[in-house]
């Protein structure tokens, strides 16, 4: 396992970090084999779980903290907030009264007393970022956080709260969470660069473009993984973008047969070999899947292998660019562009 620094904050974290968004409802894990799935990324080094409030409605962060109880010293716990928790209208976003009330509740589900890293799960347009960074900075002087982050924000989003940061002389993010795979390259247009300008640290969440690079999505074969179920319209090979997305997929297919290696091997270490990454989540539901991921954990892509993902997937480009989560809000609403 690498480790790399996170950020400015010194912190050494593993370049293969643990995602548990399946533990839960959502993934139909039960507690033992999450427990399970935490022992098996600790034997293999990965020191770093992200988890957040709203999986499964609290319970991923209640397995967690029932995975880790004894060894919370040896790990950088992080978790979320801001997606909704419940219809109440203030359970969300990141005023400073929600956030103070659901750090809390995260602690209490985590069984600890402080997080390393608090994330602000999506831009919150609703609010200020001086009410957000006041709210944090407070939280992390009363020692219940140590660093806090932000997850899937545009750049230009990035870049005003560095600014308000410094205008307010409060603390700033320290981390960015974005989505970035083969299939999905968009952040190399805006957000790395600013992540990198910035000395921001950058956890990319599904490497894996929900399934679609694991290897187990092929031309000729029906689409049966979990994703897929939750999810049928995104891998509908009649729409375009999908269609895309399996040509480049088979394409990929032999670049990563021709290198030796697998197609999980060929994602992850793609992403891990941006200088702007410092870690890849990987969300294994089961142990075979985490044990084939954790094979990309030494994974280093030759120039030769880089270039020929290039010519498959330009650089800066998304496939599926309606599936982006840091759309500004006046693109999806049309009563915030028209007067």
């Amino acid at each position: 396992m690498q480790y790399r620094t996170l950020g400015r904050t010194g912190v050494q974290v593993s370049s293969l970090a643990l995602g548990a968004m399946n533990f839960g409802r959502i993934g139909r894990t039960t507690q033992d084999e999450a427990t399970a799935l935490v022992d098996a990324a600790l034997e293999a080094g990965i020191n770093l779980i992200d988890t957040a409030d709203m999986y499964s409605a609290g319970e991923s962060e209640e397995m967690v903290g029932e995975a880790i109880a004894g060894r919370r010293d040896d790990i950088v716990l992080a978790t979320k907030a801001g997606m909704p928790m419940g219809d109440e209208p203030n359970h969300r976003g990141s005023s400073r009264r929600w956030l103070v009330t659901e750090l809390d509740n995260s602690l209490r589900r985590l069984g600890v007393d402080h997080v390393d890293l608090y994330q602000i799960h999506r831009w919150d347009p609703a609010t200020s970022d001086e009410e957000t960074l006041s709210a944090l900075t407070d939280l992390q002087r009363a020692g219940k956080i140590r660093h806090f982050g932000s997850s899937t924000f545009p750049a230009y989003r990035v870049v005003q709260a560095q600014w308000a940061a410094r205008e307010h002389r409060l603390s700033r993010y320290v981390t960015e969470q974005p989505s970035y795979s083969i299939l999905q390259r968009g952040i190399e247009r805006d957000v790395l660069p600013v992540t990198e300008e910035y000395g921001l640290g950058v956890l990319v969440w599904s490497p894996l473009a929900s399934g679609w690079l694991s290897g187990a999505i092929r031309e000729g074969r029906s689409i049966t993984t979990n994703r897929s179920a939750l999810m049928p319209e995104r891998f509908d090979v009649t729409i375009p973008s999908n269609r895309a997305r399996l040509d480049a997929v088979e394409q990929l297919a032999k670049v990563a047969d021709e290198a030796g290696l697998t197609m999980i091997q060929l994602a992850l270490g793609f992403v891990t070999a941006h200088p702007a990454v410092t870690s890849a989540l990987i969300g294994p539901r089961t142990l075979d899947h985490l044990h084939t991921q954790l094979a990309a954990a030494d994974t280093l892509l030759s120039a030769d292998v880089l270039d020929a993902i290039d010519a498959i997937v330009a650089p800066g480009t998304d496939l599926a660019a309606h599936e982006k989560h840091d759309t500004p809000p006046a693109l999806l609403d049309p009563s915030l562009r028209r007067r």
